[in-house]
């Protein structure tokens, strides 16, 4: 199996390592820095072409060509973009709270890269094979509103500050519908382990037995993520550019690239949780599970950009209209009804 490849990098490497007469804890360490490394690697090459994608999926959806020039087929724009804001000087402004305004942009990229670790990308290719790993997911997402709030309170600026307290009262709003939906997961395996989750799929994905959950785990996902038809955050025809109306360069490329890293994580998520993850449908298991994992999760990328240039930007109070009464309650029906129907699965003795 073509999984196999990594796995047995990695194993190759400890032995290589135990050969040299490097320590149990060097070995491990070492062995981890590498995974992470390769993640790191991951996340960044895929966010550069999610960039270009999203740039041609806009151009179709408009009946136009999109990036064409900068090399073949234009591949090389987002590259030529990237060397424009890394050339671009970074400014200092007297009224800047200057240490959150720095911080934000280079810890806005922590908290995906710290859920990567332990995302199962394939059969045994979780770098971090974690009991909590859906608890852990839900913890660590939580963090980027406090960064994002952060860099736009910082920059001084009431279109900044603006798009920052959107930031807030949007997250908070859509990750509660966000983790109750997966609730339903969690009540049908009773685990938090993420491969224990997909394996649990082994016999029908829970895509089939989780509609409700779906639809919104991916709505509330849209939201969390800032996209259209939620990119409150950002309104360019309200605020400018929200909390980002300050930064300039490199500073307002990591939040850029950051969003195309949340768009993977939250559609990696999706895959994991009811798309059945690496499993290969139609017993088609000569193909590699990690290709499986990488083709649902990019099925799921290309429907958050179909729906972001097809539809129109919400008001914010149809925003928050939407979240609490209506996700919300579709959640707890959800988990009533999954509650239900284990019960009675459970007496009847299926």
């Amino acid at each position: 199996m073509g999984e196999n490849i990594f796995t047995g990098i990695a194993s190759g490497l400890s032995g290589l390592l135990d050969g040299a007469g490097v320590p149990v804890l060097w070995n491990d360490v070492i062995l981890m820095v590498v995974k992470l490394v390769a993640i790191l690697v991951f996340i960044l090459v895929n966010a550069l072409w999610l960039v270009y994608m999203e740039r041609k999926v806009a151009a179709y959806v408009q009946c136009r060509i999109g990036p064409n020039r900068v090399g073949p087929k234009g591949l090389l724009q987002t590259a030529a973009d990237i060397g424009k804001l890394l050339s671009k000087e970074f400014t200092w402004n007297k009224y800047w709270d200057i240490v959150p305004y720095i911080l934000a942009p280079v810890l806005i990229f922590v908290p995906p890269f710290m859920i990567y670790a332990v995302l199962p990308f394939g059969e045994n290719m979780a770098a971090i094979d974690m009991n909590i790993g859906l608890f852990y997911f839900a913890a660590v997402a939580s963090l980027t509103s406090i960064i994002l709030w952060a860099g736009g309170w910082a920059s001084n600026n009431k279109y900044s500050l603006v798009g920052a307290m959107r930031v807030v009262a949007q997250m908070v709003s859509y990750e509660l519908p966000l983790v109750l939906a997966l609730l339903g997961v969690v009540m049908l395996t009773g685990t938090l382990n993420m491969s224990e989750i997909v394996y649990a799929q082994e016999n029908v994905w829970f895509i089939f037995t989780q509609p409700l959950a779906f639809l919104i785990y991916f709505v509330a996902g849209l939201a969390e993520t800032n996209r259209t038809p939620f990119c409150l955050v950002e309104g360019e025809s309200e605020i400018i550019a929200g909390p980002y109306t300050e930064y300039s360069g490199m500073g307002f490329a990591m939040f850029f690239l950051t969003e195309y890293a949340s768009v993977m994580l939250i559609s990696a998520m999706c895959t994991v949780a009811f798309l059945g993850g690496w499993l290969a449908p139609f017993g088609l298991t000569f193909i590699p599970s990690w290709l499986w994992f990488f083709l649902k999760m990019y099925v799921m990328i290309f429907i958050f950009m179909w729906v972001r240039w097809t539809y129109p930007r919400l008001r914010v109070d149809q925003l928050m209209g939407f979240g609490w009464k209506v996700l919300i309650p579709l959640c707890l029906a959800n988990i009533f009804v999954t509650g239900v129907g284990m019960y009675i699965y459970r007496a009847i003795g299926w």
